[in-house]
């Protein structure tokens, strides 16, 4: 499973901390500079007006990120087969929206069920 999302500064993202202190048993990688992601098609540039909100707020990209970007990923989720064929996508235009867990699990079973079938 591959997910993105704008970063650990936004409240509905979460961050580094949130995998330690829950104890997560994947890993949680950082995309510097959006490469992965843009090769999925997910990079957008931030508009002007919104780059002056955020800068207001301290949190002014390129400071955050650590390029000179003002770059965010869109959130979304894949479930990608060991063959490398996406099992599932979903792409979302609002930030506050998530696949819900439900899907993930039913597509990662789904996967294990084929893989199953096929030994």
């Amino acid at each position: 499973m591959v997910t993105f999302y704008r970063g650990g500064w936004c409240p509905y993202c979460g961050s580094m901390s949130t995998a330690e202190m829950n104890k997560l048993s994947f890993d949680v990688l950082s995309d510097a500079g959006n490469r992965v992601a843009r090769s999925f098609g997910l990079v957008y540039s931030l508009p002007q007006e919104l780059r002056a909100a955020l800068t207001s707020n301290n949190k002014a990209l390129p400071g955050i990120n650590g390029d000179n970007s003002w770059e965010l990923p869109l959130p979304a989720t894949y479930v990608i087969a060991p063959d490398r064929k996406i099992a599932l996508a979903e792409i979302e235009l609002d930030y506050r929206e998530r696949l819900e867990p439900d899907a993930i699990v039913a597509a990662l079973r789904a996967l294990r069920s084929d893989a199953t079938r096929a030994a």
